[in-house]
């Protein structure tokens, strides 16, 4: 799939999904479905408009166009956001962008899309349009609930990944270049990977999760089993070095400092705790193995590899 600035594209008979898309969830990929390009905004138009209630990221820019690709669609089209671009009002956005820069066929939206300056532009004015065809999608429901990406963020805060998963279409997934840390995970016997999240990304609650995890390389990913922790060390007090995504790989052993590491999330085991010293830290590390064997062994696809269980 093709990733283009919107400044950057030719014009083309297109079927076009419009919409930010963060998470790509169940709800948006009905709003794809059929389209050929994918429009969203980069970044988040609330981080521009309203820095103070912008929301936490489900799928950074280089996740989205991953979940995007997958869903078989030939270009994302990225609209550089800024207070500049927020002034242009929906028939300005119609005229210039759908019509003149992308040649819309036909656009997509869900129907309760809102665009253009003061978000006065909605599905309605779309359908009144001559130059394409306009097709609404209806809110997609979950046990009741309209699937959203607020509904999503508040599972991923309470740590509920699988059920957060079930409504993504996909697993939950953080990704960075691993830093280097303080090293303790190596002197307890399960030496750890660091990740270190943005700000301005949705990171699951306190606690240890079982994970698969894609260490990046030019070929493409190894893909392992993962023991991950994510809160703030409360055994050892002496240090404070705010929240941390540490990722124990089972039956790996190889330098990863600088390279990129990707966990996707299956299961939360447990929450944070303390333990009174490193041997009972190290105890519960055991059992936390274990149940990660277990609980990614459950879902891995099959022939991948999650490491040997023990005997």
């Amino acid at each position: 799939m093709r990733v283009s600035r919107l400044p950057d594209v030719e014009s083309r008979p297109r079927h076009v999904a419009l919409g930010e898309f963060d998470g790509v969830h169940l709800g948006h990929r009905e709003v794809i479905r059929d389209a050929d390009t994918v429009l969203t905004f980069e970044p988040h138009p609330r981080a521009v408009l309203a820095p103070e209630r912008a929301p936490l990221r489900l799928t950074p820019l280089p996740v989205k166009a991953d979940r995007v690709a997958e869903l078989g669609v030939r270009e994302l089209v990225v609209i550089p956001f800024d207070a500049a671009y927020a002034r242009h009002s929906a028939e300005e956005f119609i005229a210039d962008v759908l019509v003149g820069g992308l040649d819309a066929h036909t656009v997509s939206v869900g129907e309760n899309f809102r665009f253009g300056y003061r978000a006065r532009g909605d599905a309605d004015l779309l359908r009144r349009q001559d130059a394409f065809a306009t097709r609404v999608a209806p809110l997609v429901q979950s046990a009741g609930r309209a699937v959203s990406s607020s509904e999503i963020r508040g599972l991923i805060a309470s740590g509920e990944v699988g059920t957060a998963a079930e409504l993504l279409g996909a697993p939950f997934e953080l990704r960075g270049r691993v830093e280097a840390g303080e090293q303790r995970g190596r002197t307890l016997g399960y030496p750890t990977a660091n990740l270190m999240p943005t700000a301005d990304q949705a990171v699951p609650a306190h606690g240890v999760y079982a994970c698969r995890a894609t260490i990046v390389d030019g070929d493409g990913g190894r893909e392992v089993a993962a023991a991950v922790s994510i809160g703030v060390r409360p055994t050892f007090t002496e240090t404070r070095l705010g929240l941390l995504v540490e990722a124990f790989l089972l039956d790996f052993d190889g330098d990863l400092y600088g390279r990129e590491l990707r966990l996707s999330f299956v299961r939360r085991l447990r929450g944070e705790e303390r333990f009174d010293g490193a041997g009972a830290l190290i105890e519960q590390m055991r059992a936390d193995v274990e149940d990660v064997r277990s609980a990614v062994g459950d879902v891995w696809a099959p022939g991948a590899p999650v490491g040997r269980r023990a005997e």
